[in-house]
C-alpha cells in the first residue's frame, strides 16, 4: 500500500464563491467528500512526490453549499469552484489562522473585495489594490519585503548604536580612572571592537543598491570609506600611531557622531517624532565633521613620514607588473583631496540635509 500525500493548493475568492487550484497532473480516481464546513478530496495523480495517492482536508472558515460544488480535472490541475452558503469575504479560507504550507494563494484568480464579480476588465491586484495584495503576502509568508527590510534595518542599527556606546564607554570608563594616561592605550583598549564596526558600516554602503534606504551611494561611500582608510591603513598599518594622543580624539569624535545618527535612524523606522533628536542628529555635525576631517588630516600627515620609513604600500621597480606606486605621495594627494572637494562635498550634503529637515518644520509650526 502507497503512502498518501497532500498537494499543493491555491485558492481564491469572490464574494459568492470559492475557487481551488490542485496541484495534480493526470489525475485520476478521485472522490470529493463536502459538508456545511468541511472539503476533503483524494485522488491519484502526479504531484510534489511523483506517482501516488494524494488528499487533503480543509476546515472552512465558513459554511458552503454541498450541493453546488463543481470540479473540473484537465491535464495540469484539478480546479474547483465552491459556492458560499452566505455572500460576502471571508477573512481567511480555513477556520484556524495556522495555515498550512501545502495552502497557497492563487494570485491570477484573486479579486479584491471593491470589485465587481462582473467586471469584465481584468485587474492586476499588485498594482490596482495594493492594500489588498499586501495583506495576501501577510497571509502567505507571514511579512512583506518591505516589512523585512525594516527589520533587518532596525537590529543594525540598534547593534551599530551598542557597538558605539561600548566604545565610549570604556574611553569614559578608563579616562576617569588613570586620567590622561589612559589616552596612549585607547587603540589597544578598544581598537578590535572599533575596527569590527567599522566593517560593517560597508553595509550602509550596500543599503541604497538594495532599495533599503534613500541614502545617496555617493555620500555614504565617501563617508564608510574615508573613515576606514584612516583607521585600517592609518592608524591599525602603523603601530607608532596607535599610541598617538590624535588617536583618541578621533574615536571620541566619530563615537559621538554614531551615538546620535542611530538612534535617529531607529525612530525614523518606527515612526516615532522626537523633534530634539532630529534637530540633534542635524546640527551637532556642524562642530564635529570639520574637527573629524582635521583630526584625520593630522593622522595622514604625521604617518608620511613613517611610510617613507618603512615604505610599507610601496611598490617599487622592478616587480613582474612593471608598475610603480609611491605610498607617501599618494597621501599627500589624498589629504588635498580630502581638504578641499571631499570636506566641501560632504559638508554640502550635510547642509542641504539640514535645510529640508529643520527648515520644513520651522514652517510647518509657522
Amino acid at each position: 500500500m502507497s503512502n498518501t500525500f497532500t498537494p499543493f493548493v491555491y485558492w481564491a475568492q469572490t464574494e459568492s464563491q470559492i475557487t481551488l487550484k490542485v496541484d495534480l497532473t493526470d489525475v485520476k480516481d478521485i472522490n470529493v467528500d463536502a459538508e456545511n464546513n468541511l472539503l476533503e478530496v483524494t485522488a491519484y495523480g502526479q504531484g510534489a512526490r511523483g506517482w501516488n495517492n494524494y488528499s487533503f482536508s480543509l476546515n472552512l472558515h465558513s459554511p458552503i453549499d454541498p450541493n453546488e460544488i463543481n470540479y473540473k480535472v484537465i491535464d495540469r490541475q484539478v480546479d474547483f469552484i465552491l459556492k458560499k452558503k452566505f455572500n460576502g469575504w471571508w477573512p481567511r479560507l480555513i477556520s484556524y489562522p495556522q495555515k498550512p504550507s501545502w495552502l497557497k494563494i492563487d494570485f491570477d484568480k484573486w479579486k479584491s473585495e471593491d470589485m465587481d464579480d462582473n467586471e469584465d476588465e481584468k485587474r492586476d491586484i499588485r498594482y490596482d489594490y495594493p492594500d489588498t495584495f499586501e495583506k495576501l503576502l501577510k497571509e502567505e509568508f507571514g511579512y512583506t519585503k518591505e516589512e523585512y527590510a525594516k527589520a533587518y534595518l532596525i537590529i543594525y542599527n540598534l547593534f551599530q548604536f551598542v557597538g558605539f556606546i561600548y566604545v565610549l564607554a570604556v574611553m569614559g570608563i578608563r579616562y576617569s580612572r588613570d586620567g590622561p594616561d589612559s589616552i596612549k592605550d585607547t587603540y589597544a583598549a578598544v581598537g578590535n571592537p572599533f575596527k569590527f564596526i567599522q566593517l560593517l558600516q560597508f553595509l550602509e554602503v550596500m543599503h541604497p543598491l538594495f532599495g533599503y534606504t534613500k541614502n545617496s551611494l555617493l555620500v555614504s561611500f565617501l563617508q564608510v570609506g574615508g573613515r576606514a582608510f584612516v583607521l585600517f591603513c592609518m592608524i591599525d598599518a602603523e603601530p607608532r600611531m596607535q599610541t598617538k594622543n590624535i588617536v583618541f580624539y578621533l574615536f571620541l569624535l566619530w563615537s559621538t557622531i554614531e551615538v546620535v545618527r542611530y538612534p535617529y535612524y531607529i525612530t525614523q523606522l518606527l515612526n516615532i517624532k522626537i523633534s530634539f533628536l532630529t534637530w540633534l542628529r542635524y546640527t551637532i555635525w556642524i562642530p564635529l565633521y570639520p574637527t573629524g576631517f582635521f583630526c584625520e588630516g593630522i593622522v595622514i600627515l604625521r604617518n608620511i613620514p613613517y611610510f617613507e620609513e618603512t615604505q610599507r604600500f610601496t611598490v617599487s621597480l622592478p616587480n613582474i607588473y612593471n608598475f610603480t606606486f609611491h605610498f607617501p605621495s599618494f597621501l599627500r594627494i589624498y589629504l588635498l583631496l580630502l581638504f578641499i572637494p571631499g570636506l566641501y562635498t560632504m559638508m554640502s550634503y550635510m547642509i542641504r540635509s539640514r535645510s529640508k529637515k529643520l527648515g520644513y518644520s520651522s514652517s510647518k509650526r509657522e
